[in-house]
């Protein structure tokens, strides 16, 4: 059987490298597919899609806008907030209206979480810094506020910091309950139907023996789990690791529709998006 190598982008944290264990500890047949696990932060990976440069990649769901064209997304894979997300944080308490003043520091321009504060602020100053230098940066006075993604929604009061504002609390009182979609798992459109199932199926796969081998899967993902103990980690794990990272199910996918939609209309996106989940 020839062997047909497939390069898989996701980010060095807990979630991702949680749902690809299986993958990468050789833990599922994958018969004629090899996975060379391309690990790089979100917004890399962002951009990287829109180059076309992956067979199959974690994107934010703001970026699905814009490689709509060229990558379908995966009905899995999703990391979702459930009435919490991506924050907002400073050195001192303020108020959401206040941040339309101070310069927030942003883990890149193609990330939900700037999509989202854009829907909620409008326009705002603010800098691109790496996600991991963000925190820093507030506590140093450096920015006057950040937006955090990742486990720094679990470690920002080890710094002192303050949180303004919960996108996901945000986004669910605006939606009237909605998760809010962070980001999702996308392929290669080009591969057709048949080999996108056959690859979707052993992603998948991936995840639900994560779900059912939670300790070790756990484990293996403490070695991206930058300042977090075993117990913080497992805990972040769950927060965007669960049933709705096997099946968006269908509060999920409408979710993705609203969030997008109401990028569009606000005109942050580039046009309206056809969301159509592979199978």
């Amino acid at each position: 059987m020839a062997i047909e190598t497939l390069t898989l982008g996701h980010s060095p944290d807990p979630d991702d490298a949680f749902m690809h264990y299986a993958l990468a500890a050789g833990k599922i047949d994958t018969g004629e597919f090899r996975f060379v696990h391309i690990l790089q932060d979100i917004e890399t990976l962002n951009w990287r899609a829109m180059r076309e440069e992956l067979d199959i990649t974690a994107v934010s769901i703001h970026a699905y806008a814009y490689i709509q064209d060229r990558y379908r997304l995966l009905p899995h894979g999703a990391s979702m907030g459930e009435g919490y997300g991506p924050m907002v944080v400073a050195r001192e308490p303020m108020s959401a209206d206040d941040l339309r003043s101070r310069t927030i520091a942003v883990p890149g321009v193609m990330t939900t979480a700037f999509l989202g504060l854009r829907l909620m602020l409008g326009n705002f100053k603010f800098r691109v810094l790496p996600f991991d230098q963000i925190l820093e940066a507030v506590a140093s006075g450096a920015v006057e506020a950040g937006l955090i993604i990742h486990e720094g929604q679990l470690t920002f009061g080890q710094l002192g910091l303050h949180q303004i504002v919960n996108l996901g609390v945000w986004w669910q009182d605006r939606t009237g309950g909605l998760p809010l979609p962070l980001g999702g798992n996308t392929i290669r459109a080009s591969f057709g139907p048949r080999k996108i199932a056959r690859i979707s199926a052993l992603l998948k796969e991936s995840i639900v023996y994560g779900l059912e081998h939670r300790a070790e899967a756990v484990a293996h993902a403490m070695q991206y789990a930058r300042d977090m103990t075993a117990d913080l980690a497992d805990e972040f794990v769950g927060m965007y690791v669960n049933q709705r990272t096997v099946d968006y199910g269908d509060t999920g996918r409408e979710a993705v529709r609203r969030l997008l939609d109401d990028g569009f209309r606000a005109g942050l996106v580039p046009g309206p998006v056809a969301v159509e989940f592979s199978v």
